[in-house]
């Protein structure tokens, strides 16, 4: 394997003669795999000239990629030592929706993307997050890059719009704070360029630079850093994976629900207020017969109206349940779900791509090597220059196919690593939709009692103890029966 990465000479000295030919071929096999076709295609000259007694030029020596791209991390490289909270601390973006602008046909949605890591606030359209995803892809693409949320062509709805931007926002950040897309210099320029042709500017970052297995110093020696049972614990990683993306997915789909019903009953409970609000506010005439020169309807319609102030309040608290959990718990969720999927994805990627064209280059090979046995054994004549070229590159390319393999193993071991660094996000997660549902049902169940004590000073009955019948006294918030231990836990809830 190190033969294979020795320094491609900047001189060859060859005799020129038609047996070199092989020479060539050997020099060319140990050729840096990472240098690219183009460059590895220029000893075709060379075996020209050896073929027909001609002097050797000299050889176009292959750029070299950028150094500062290509700096070896110190200790293990294939050990993340982060935490949760230094992920969360690279950066933190805020994508939020402009005014609408009309287009010549159809009305343009644009969005307001500003960096705190960056300093910058930048407009940018869904079809530049298109093209940022696809050069993240051809840079990265042995790495978890999220998915971007559907474009609807026609009839965008707002409800889709905010879903589309909080699905935007979650991309941003997953990208922002994942440690190899956020040096690069395409996040950079996502987030900070305030020209009029961001898409350009992110196509041409990407031109002649090539991805990351072409960029990085480990490649050739990613598999000299794998442990002896990758595959194993790839398998194990993806399944146990699998199942926590599975059990959350059904997490998130419940709490969706809990906030939906919490915005429902906020509406409910502000109708119900409304309408208690029309009928203490009603003026239609009461005749003295019908009333008996009473006051109670006066009275009521006097309750009414507070009551109806009271369930308002109930109504407000209820809503700000519903946007706390959206906010904390539902959007966390998809966040974390949206990295997992990435993962799931990234798995793909490696059996289907990378991995299926490994064994088939390796086919191939062997297909090679037992054509040049029989070759061999058969004394044939020499290759012509054209099937000795095809034969090098076929080589090398098999040889690359199999360091790519490594170095997609290699990588898809730090992207399950940041999949493990995100885990404790799943128990602030948690912790947040307690103490909202906690704090929401304890706002509520005051509220309720506030009414009901409101109730109670309209002439109703006070509640008594449903154990001992004891009545309440005092303020209805502060009822807790020091007589009746069988109900005392019942009652004592309701402080």
């Amino acid at each position: 394997m190190n033969r294979l990465h020795e320094p491609f000479p900047k001189q060859f000295n060859l005799s020129v003669a038609s047996d070199s030919a092989t020479l060539l071929w050997t020099i060319a096999r140990q050729a840096p795999l990472f240098m690219g076709f183009s460059s590895l295609l220029d000893i075709k000259p060379l075996i020209c000239l050896c073929l027909s007694d001609s002097p050797v030029p000299p050889v176009s020596e292959p750029r070299a990629p950028d150094a500062s791209r290509m700096q070896v991390p110190p200790g293990n490289p294939l050990l993340l030592s982060l935490t949760l909270q230094e992920l969360l601390a690279r950066d933190a973006v805020q994508v939020e929706l402009v005014p609408e602008k009309k287009g010549l046909f159809l009305k343009h949605v644009e969005y307001e993307v500003s960096s705190q890591r960056f300093k910058s606030c930048v407009y940018r359209r869904y079809n530049d997050f298109v093209v940022f995803h696809e050069t993240l892809l051809h840079k990265f693409p042995y790495r978890m890059v999220p998915a971007l949320p559907p474009k609807r062509m026609l009839g965008a709805d707002r409800e889709f719009i905010e879903a589309r931007r909080r699905a935007l926002k979650r991309f941003i950040n997953l990208v922002a704070r994942h440690p190899p897309f956020s040096e690069d210099v395409v996040l950079k320029l996502f987030l900070s360029f305030s020209g009029p042709d961001v898409q350009n500017k992110l196509k041409e970052s990407a031109q002649c630079v090539g991805d990351e297995f072409m960029n990085c110093k480990l490649a050739a020696r990613a598999k000299d850093f794998l442990p002896a049972d990758i595959q194993t614990q790839f398998a194990m990683s993806r399944e146990l994976i699998r199942n926590i993306y599975n059990s959350f997915h059904k997490l998130r789909d419940r709490a969706e629900r809990m906030v939906s019903r919490a915005i429902d009953n906020a509406a409910d409970l502000l109708i119900f207020g409304k309408e208690l609000s029309a009928l203490g506010s009603d003026t239609t005439p009461l005749p003295s017969w019908a009333s008996l020169n009473s006051g109670t309807w006066g009275s009521l319609k006097q309750a009414l109206k507070g009551l109806s102030v009271e369930f308002a309040l109930l109504a407000d608290k209820a809503a700000q349940q519903g946007k706390q959990e959206e906010n904390d718990v539902v959007e966390k969720l998809n966040l974390f779900l949206d990295l997992l999927q990435s993962y799931k994805d990234l798995c793909e990627r490696h059996e289907k791509g990378v991995l299926h064209k490994h064994q088939r280059a390796l086919h191939k090979y062997s297909l090679m090597k037992r054509q040049m046995m029989s070759a061999a054994a058969q004394s044939r004549e020499p290759e012509s220059v054209e099937q000795l070229e095809s034969r090098i590159v076929e080589e090398n390319v098999i040889q690359t196919m199999e360091l790519r393999n490594h170095f997609s193993l290699y990588c898809l071991h730090q992207e399950t690593q940041l999949v493990h660094v995100y885990l404790p996000l799943t128990s602030h997660i948690l912790g947040a939709f307690v103490n909202s549902q906690i704090q929401g049902h304890k706002e509520q169940v005051l509220g309720f009692l506030s009414t009901l004590a409101l109730t109670a000073a309209q002439g109703q009955s006070p509640p008594t103890c449903p154990g001992c019948q004891r009545v309440a006294s005092g303020r209805l918030l502060a009822v807790v029966c020091v007589s009746c231990d069988q109900h005392r836990a019942s009652f004592a809830c309701f402080l």
